[in-house]
């Protein structure tokens, strides 16, 4: 293999050079060069960039000041373009380099930001590391539920992005309500509006409070509501609460979704399916959870007939 004066014995292969080199020998394999037939000081800083000892190597910074100390008298030389034009294109990919890796961390953080926005704080930062989300069992919870009395006319009333403006309104109210108390909204599913407390971290009691102070919050903020395009028309909202245990999990891969399962949130979605508008109407176990607090004026309603689930009978012995 010969490379201008450089050379290397003709009988070895790169593969068998590199071994030579890694081996360790004495003395230590190097080309042999002619440095005669090359400018003096460059064939000795050739030597001392292949020399063993690593602290008389030097950097790429001395190696640039020794060429162009070379190269002085000739400011437009080959070489010193040749430089220049390196060490433009060296600072031009640390550039391109610093911009993609802000423009990575920045998708990753809308990423983040959009896990954090689909999962509970808790749940997601499980998924992150990599680990499995199992579902869990809940003692007690509040869950809410709400949804608008005559949403159905009032849709067929209007078009299509009238319905989505007047939703995208409310949900962004509500969202903006709901971020200071401790509460999750599991979903939304028309004008239908789920928010629990007490999951995926445990507060005590504190989920009874936290839900009824947050329905407030939420009945107040309709009442003041404008419709964009019905804006004489008062947005009617059935509130519906109950207390009691669940079991919580993560559920589905591409969309992963954090829902809840078990009796208490059908007996909370019946609290809101036979409730009145522009009241919350709350069961007798939330009931005897906020009178602890006793912050709350609560009014009895009287009897009213619901559809619940019965427990199966047991087999015969």
């Amino acid at each position: 293999m010969l490379l201008g004066s450089w050379t290397y014995r003709w009988v070895l292969i790169p593969a068998e050079i590199i071994e030579r080199v890694k081996s360790g020998e004495r003395p230590s394999f190097r080309p042999s060069a002619n440095v005669g037939c090359h400018m003096e000081e460059l064939g000795q800083l050739m030597q001392h960039c292949w020399a063993e000892d690593v602290l008389e190597r030097p950097d790429f910074n001395q190696i640039k000041v020794q060429l162009r100390k070379f190269n002085r008298e000739s400011s437009s030389n080959i070489l010193d373009n040749l430089l220049s034009r390196m060490e433009q294109y060296a600072n031009n990919l640390e550039e391109l380099v610093e911009e993609r890796t802000q423009a990575y961390l920045e998708e990753k953080r809308k990423a983040e930001a959009l896990l954090y926005q689909i999962l509970p704080h808790s749940v997601a930062e499980q998924l992150k590391r990599g680990e499995t989300v199992q579902a869990e069992a809940f003692d007690s919870v509040t869950i809410y539920f709400s949804d608008i009395v005559g949403f159905t006319a009032l849709s067929a009333e209007s078009t299509p992005m009238q319905v989505v403006t007047l939703l995208n309104d409310l949900y962004t109210c509500f969202d903006a309500i709901i971020d200071n108390f401790d509460v999750y909204k599991v979903e939304t599913i028309g004008d239908a509006y789920m928010v629990v407390s007490g999951l995926p971290v445990r507060n005590g009691k504190l989920h009874a409070r936290e839900v009824a102070r947050m329905a407030l919050a939420l009945l107040d903020a309709v009442r003041s509501f404008r419709i964009r395009h019905r804006p004489q028309q008062q947005l009617r909202l059935r509130i519906g609460i109950h207390t009691g245990p669940v079991c919580a999990g993560v559920v589905g891969l591409k969309m992963p979704r954090y829902c809840l399962f078990g009796d208490t949130v059908n007996t909370a979605s019946r609290m809101e399916s036979n409730g009145e508008a522009l009241k919350i109407h709350i069961s007798a176990v939330t009931k005897a959870v906020l009178e602890e607090f006793g912050c709350f004026e609560l009014e009895l309603r009287g009897d009213v007939e619901m559809k619940v689930r019965t427990p199966s009978p047991s087999p015969p012995q």
